[in-house]
């Protein structure tokens, strides 16, 4: 059976230079193996499968699978998700705003006049963490003592590790066994680093989201729930100023991420371009 299939680049208005989606735009009547199958086959960080909501407020459901598991949020197929419904001519229940369903409840994702999209950032816990490894898993010392690195969940959980400067983080070359080990230690998906751009940059943060996938280390080109989580992170610090991070920038990407503080939400948001659109046989 062939189902109509989309893959979409996040957070770049330039095609290869973001982060790459599956998206099933529908995914009745297959089973959890089936759409585990598929997501190991695509071999992309996630992939995301269509299905009617079962929560009368929402627009549509989504399940994101990683090849290695389902998760209950994730904010690169959130936004990627969007867009490929909002080309397809997917109707909406309240125009210039979708509200997605997903394993954490329900996600807003508003519409901006030039066709960028951003999620709310979901709520989140912050528990401050410390531990030995971080110097080896990041072959690195420049950390900014300033502030205390923390675990951040919000369903998917980070750890956020606070660098000196933007080049500190370019700097960082991880060590693939400690990092797994930290990461077991914290028991997170993975660890994102940050460190503030110099002034006059049109951005204000670089960052870079780390992970070990089957043993291997594994960089996320650009990581929504990652730039949530720090946003969550320096809120919880009373810095609420807008402000643009970029990511990628270590593996020849160009990530760009808009945060915007408003109405006592966070807003991750970004463009998004389609790089495939046809079907794909199921």
């Amino acid at each position: 059976m062939k189902v109509a299939f989309k893959q979409v680049d996040v957070f770049t208005s330039i095609p290869f230079k973001g982060n790459p989606l599956a998206v099933i735009m529908d995914a009745r009547g297959y089973d959890d193996a089936q759409l585990a199958a598929i997501a190991r086959w695509t071999n992309l960080s996630e992939t995301t499968f269509v299905l009617p909501p079962q929560d009368a407020a929402a627009d549509y459901r989504v399940r994101i699978f990683t090849v290695e598991g389902e998760l209950p949020f994730a904010g690169h197929p959130t936004l990627g998700t969007a867009h490929a419904l909002l080309e397809a001519g997917w109707p909406l229940k309240t125009p210039g705003k979708i509200v997605q369903e997903c394993g954490i409840g329900l996600v807003e994702v508003s519409i901006s006049d030039d066709g960028a999209l951003a999620f709310a950032a979901p709520a989140a816990t912050l528990t401050p963490f410390s531990d030995a490894l971080m110097s080896s898993a990041f072959n690195s010392e420049a950390f900014d003592l300033s502030q205390t690195p923390a675990i951040v969940d919000m369903g998917i959980r980070w750890l956020m590790i606070p660098m000196r400067s933007a080049q500190a983080v370019l700097d960082v070359a991880a060590s693939a066994a400690d990092l797994q080990r930290l990461l077991q230690h914290a028991d997170v998906n993975g660890a994102a680093l940050f460190g503030a751009l110099p002034q006059g940059e049109s951005e204000q943060y670089e960052v870079r989201a780390l992970l070990v996938e089957g043993g291997s280390l594994t960089e996320d080109p650009v990581t929504g729930s990652a730039n949530a989580c720090l946003a969550r992170y320096l809120a919880a610090q009373g810095q609420t100023r807008d402000y643009r991070a970029r990511q990628g920038s270590a593996i020849q990407r160009a990530g760009r991420i808009e945060v915007t503080f408003a109405d006592e939400a966070i807003w991750i948001g970004g463009q998004t371009v389609t790089v495939i659109d046809g079907t794909i046989a199921i």
